[in-house]
């Protein structure tokens, strides 16, 4: 369990940075002396307590104690080193930049800050009368050094301490009073209504893998309640100690709000809980395109002298703060939206966030995850299935030849330093890209990364010194490319490949490719105390855990549906396939005769699910030409947000013909989207849903067959498997709902893909062209014969 709820802790990091921050937000500064430069930054403090001598003590942890009303508040780190010789105590701070560390004329006075705590702290365990405290900054680039020094006294420290705590202790007494209330309230706290089927059982596992730190794998049929069956629990677990945090990640908008919903509803039922939902930047600014500066941006100017008040306000009037809460907020206060927002999170109890902010290195939230930082969270991750292809992309990057030379167009004449490193790595690239087939990979990619450290370094100073000029968002481009290149190349084992190719357009790429992200993710989910991964689709449960969390100790859930059989009906053509041998004019007229025989079996709307957009209209060709008594309605590639409400509206009119939607497997209308009732009847899935043969899915293949997997099963079939499930979970939504699941393709009789069919599958009819209509009226005449 967590300790007594009479403490409230903060980081020196946290406090001097939340206390002491003011003025403008302006991101035309790059990493420079302002951020400190992510894994490098880690490398070269290890590097720099290395090459100290004897006195010198690394990763010194130290905290304080101040009593504050009734509570504790405790404030601790760890200083990146204690000298002790001769001439008295220093406290050194370390910093990595990428900057010339002679342009700096004195430390950023949150790294002094966070110096002088640890100073404070030191002096008052031993008693000392005075210390020195020392900013050590380092080139990343160079590996120069600079160091600031400076002698303070017990009682200079003393007085300046606690001004710092003076301004914080509001902020630390309103977390006290919040967290007794909250978990006042969680003690009573009761499930909203009668369990369903599986819902007790599901609830009381996720309870029992928070109260003993473990991970939880749950394969749930949609429908049940997945949603409220593993927060509820979860904030159990945290009324009884076992969490403090509640981190809801998802993949997809929607699912966000079904979680601020799950969240009202427990409010209705006396939690007190606040939470607040995470945007992205770009969706919750208010200028057309995001300028994070203040001369572009009125919100940017003086933000951080208004940001305190406006979050003191908002999480003493606002329990759910969603979006439109906060840019609500940010208008009355004048501030950025985005930032307020990662500030509000500081001051609730959870987070409803995408994955990208607990998971990528990039994006993540540096307050929660910075390395080495640990907190009582628990994650809830929805839709778990998806977090395998997204995690994959997050830790693995790419540059691409033509984009050096792109910038060396546009930077020509600024600075010769930066166009000879821009050619220095465009030679190096077009040396790769001649020894390059198709595609080829590669045993290391050593030269490359030493001639991108030194061009990164020398566009971090040409980005500082030139904050204005036609086409920076290309240059801006690339310097992110490449900074996302350096980091993950730190990362590369044996579970990336690396890989050059000859794009389509002809570009040439170097690829490092996360080829299992399990390492990466562990390390995620080790900041935190459990987490619960679930999926309507997570089958087989092997192939997630070993993705995923491949740890002895985790649990895994199947839940039964709690839908009853008969109110849907599994079809499998024994005479059809999707195969690339057989996509010919003869087998698309078959889907088609499938497509009419369902659809015209009972007037409804269905949707039809196709391995890509070139199989969808040659269907669609087909269906046309016979001049079908179907209303076709089509999916197109790039739909924007207004043309999927158009389109899934179409699913509300009335018409007296059958609909069939005629879609993508794997799209944007084959998860996540809710039809329930006669909205929509019937789902007809074509193919095994196999991803395309690529590069990529090859280095798959071949990576699990190293490791004694099969490798075709886990780069083509489960994946496949797991968008058929999703599609046909689009039909039986809740307990009223009825419908046809219909598998066009003859390998679905296969052993190898029944062994993936879920339980509540057992029974399938086999049907052909000739008998398919036949089966599907006897569906719906047994439907009508047992209607109440």
């Amino acid at each position: 369990m967590s300790e007594g709820r009479e403490q409230v802790k903060v980081s020196v990091r946290n406090l001097v940075e939340f206390v002491l921050r003011s003025g403008d937000i302006d991101n035309r500064r790059t990493a420079g002396a302002q951020k400190e430069a992510m894994l490098a930054g880690s490398r070269i403090h290890r590097k720099i307590q290395k090459r100290q001598g004897p006195e010198y003590r690394a990763e010194v942890p130290l905290k304080f104690e101040v009593e504050e009303d009734g509570f504790l508040l405790i404030i601790e780190g760890r200083a990146d080193g204690i000298i002790e010789d001769a001439s008295g105590v220093t406290i050194d701070e370390i910093k990595g930049i990428y900057m010339d560390v002679e342009e700096l004329k004195e430390p950023l006075y949150v790294h002094l800050a966070q110096a002088m705590c640890y100073a404070w702290f030191y002096m008052n365990d031993r008693n000392l009368s005075e210390a020195a405290v020392q900013v050590t900054y380092c080139s990343l680039d160079t590996e120069e050094i600079r160091r600031f020094r400076f002698v303070k006294t017990f009682e200079e420290l003393e007085e300046w301490f606690k001004g710092l705590i003076h301004e914080y202790v509001k902020w630390a007494r309103y977390l006290y009073h919040n967290g007794l209330r909250r978990d006042e309230s969680l003690r009573t706290l009761q499930f909203p209504f009668p369990y369903r089927e599986g819902q007790r059982e599901l609830a009381v596992a996720v309870y029992r893998t928070v109260s003993r730190k473990k991970k939880l794998f749950i394969q749930a049929p949609t429908g049940i309640g997945k949603t409220l069956s593993t927060i509820f629990p979860a904030l159990k677990a945290i009324g009884e100690g076992y969490g403090d945090k509640l981190f809801y990640l998802t993949a997809k908008t929607i699912t966000r709000s079904v979680a601020q919903e799950a969240l009202e509803i427990l409010r209705e039922e006396g939690l007190y809980f606040r939470s607040v939902t995470i945007t992205a930047r770009d969706k919750l600014c208010f200028l057309e395109k995001p300028e994070c500066n203040p001369d572009a941006c009125p919100y940017a100017k003086g933000h951080f002298d208004r940001v305190n008040d406006a979050v003191y306000e908002i999480i003493h009037r606002e329990f759910g703060i969603t979006r439109e809460t906060v840019l609500r907020y940010a208008e009355e206060f004048q501030v950025c939206p985005f930032e307020f927002c990662l500030d509000i999170s500081n001051f609730v109890d959870g987070i409803i966030c995408d994955y990208n902010y607990v998971f990528d290195p990039d994006v993540r939230l540096k307050r929660y995850f910075a390395e080495g930082v640990k907190g009582e969270y628990i994650f809830l991750i929805d839709e778990a299935h998806n977090l395998v292809g997204r995690a994959r992309e997050m830790y693995s990057a790419a540059v691409v030849k033509e984009d050096f030379l792109t910038v060396k167009r546009l930077t020509k004449g600024r600075s010769p330093k930066l166009l000879r490193l821009l050619d220095r790595v465009n030679r190096l690239m077009l040396e790769m890209k001649r020894e390059c087939g198709g595609y080829e990979l590669l045993s290391d990619a050593g030269p490359l990364v030493l001639a991108l450290g030194s061009l990164f370094s020398e566009m971090e100073k040409f980005l500082d010194e030139y904050r204005e000029f036609q086409d920076r968002e290309l240059v801006l481009d690339l310097y992110f490319s490449v900074r996302s290149f350096l980091n993950i190349y730190e990362r590369v084992d044996e579970h990336y490949r690396i890989y050059s190719r000859i794009l389509e357009n002809g570009d040439f790429s170097v690829r490092l490719f996360c080829v299992n992200p399990i390492k990466n993710l562990g390390e995620c989910l080790e900041q935190g105390n459990s987490a619960v991964f679930f999926s309507a689709t997570m089958l087989p449960i092997r192939y997630y855990r070993e993705l995923l969390s491949n740890c002895p100790e985790d649990y895994a859930v199947y839940v039964n549906s709690p839908f009853p059989k008969q109110n849907r009906v599994i079809l499998t053509a024994s005479d059809v396939s999707s195969r690339y041998t057989r996509r010919n004019r003869h087998e698309f007229g078959k889907i088609a005769d499938y497509i009419e025989a369902i659809a015209e079996g009972k007037q409804g709307n269905y949707m039809v699910f196709f391995p890509s957009y070139q199989y969808m209209e040659k269907v669609e060709e087909v269906l046309r030409e016979r001049g079908t008594d179907l209303e076709l309605l089509v999916q197109t590639n790039h739909m924007t947000e207004a043309d999927k409400e158009e389109f899934l509206g179409e699913f509300s009119r009335e018409r007296e013909r059958s609909l069939a939607a005629l879609c993508v497997i794997g799209g944007i209308f084959s998860e996540g989207i809710d039809l329930t009732n006669d909205r929509l009847i019937g789902a007809l899935i074509v193919g095994t849903g196999l991803p395309q043969v690529n590069v990529e899915q090859e280095i798959l293949k071949q990576y699990f067959e190293e490791g004694d997997e099969n490798g075709f099963d886990y780069a083509y079939r489960y994946p496949g498997m797991n968008k058929v499930l999703q599609a046909a979970g689009r039909v039986i939504r809740t307990m009223d709902d009825r419908g046809i699941i219909a598998l066009l393709d003859e390998r679905f009789l296969e052993k190898d893909y029944q062994e993936l069919f879920p339980r509540e599958w057992d029974e399938y009819f086999i049907v052909n062209r000739r008998n398919v209509r036949q089966a599907v009226e006897a569906f719906w005449r047994r439907q009508e014969e047992e209607a109440p």
